[in-house]
């Protein structure tokens, strides 16, 4: 094995946390921001590239970190590692009310390709890269499921899916039509593709976006009720506008405020 083997427990419902316990000598690596809490004796150290072994020299280290660049992650990644003599526990928060899915590479054939911002963090040795598409489609439509990550190794890494999570397990050749953004990942057979919805009443009044995925089996697919770009959406839509005035939201007098503005969206 190439990765580091971590103990890990998930607490919470609905808004979730991993513990991950280290023996000597072992470490995590995570996205900046996820880090919570962790015990004495843990180093924290800032790591160049996608979170790989190191041992890879000056260009491979730049072509790691450019593959980040292109989710739109941070160059760095943050390594967690136990200096101490006994087991030490470091945890990781989830940025929005969801799950967080285990996922074993060495179960998964080596390979996990999840969204761009599903990722949390994993063993040291897992590499966070980018997964190229095949298919001009996937680039020009995609949307927000077209830059994918690809997790390899063979240690355990943790996703992130938003509000409830369902999994779906495809037999050879079944199909499954998701919205792009509610992808949390799939594992390696899957095929992916992009689809447009049809119809010129879909395509104008339907609300859904003109295109979706369509994930082929066989293999595990993970779906989220709630991809954070839907939650930032309805936030800032619900935000008091023009200026931070407050229009009384939830009453009638709030109702009759916005049409007196101009605004009917209530």
């Amino acid at each position: 094995m190439e990765n580091h083997e971590i103990d890990y427990e998930i607490f919470g419902e609905e808004m979730q946390y991993v513990e991950v316990e280290l023996d000597p000598d072992e470490a995590a690596i995570a996205e900046a921001g996820s880090f919570m809490m962790m015990d004495s004796d843990i180093k924290m150290d800032t790591i160049f590239g996608d979170g790989s072994n190191q041992e890879k020299g000056v260009l491979g280290k730049l072509f790691s970190a450019g593959k980040r660049l292109l989710t739109g992650e941070s160059l760095f990644m943050t390594a967690f590692l136990n200096i101490g003599q006994g087991k030490k526990r470091v945890s990781f928060a989830s940025p929005y009310p969801g799950k967080i899915i285990p996922i074993d590479l060495s179960e998964k054939g080596g390979k996990f390709i999840c969204q761009k911002d599903a990722f949390l963090c994993a063993a040291k040795g897992v590499s966070v890269g980018i997964e190229f598409s095949r298919k001009l489609g996937r680039g020009f439509f995609g949307g927000e499921g077209f830059i994918m990550q690809k997790l390899e190794g063979d240690g355990m890494a943790f996703v992130h899916a938003g509000g409830t999570m369902a999994r779906k397990e495809l037999a050879a050749g079944e199909t499954i039509r998701v919205d792009t953004g509610c992808i949390v990942g799939f594992t390696k057979d899957v095929d992916y593709n992009i689809e447009f919805v049809g119809g010129i009443k879909n395509t104008v009044f339907g609300g859904e976006g003109l295109f979706f995925a369509t994930l082929r089996g066989p293999g595990v697919v993970y779906v989220q009720s709630l991809p954070f770009s839907r939650l930032a959406s309805r936030v800032w839509a619900a935000a008091p506008q023009m200026g931070g005035k407050d229009k009384g939201e939830g009453s009638v007098l709030g109702g009759l405020g916005n049409i007196l503005d101009g605004d009917n969206s209530f």
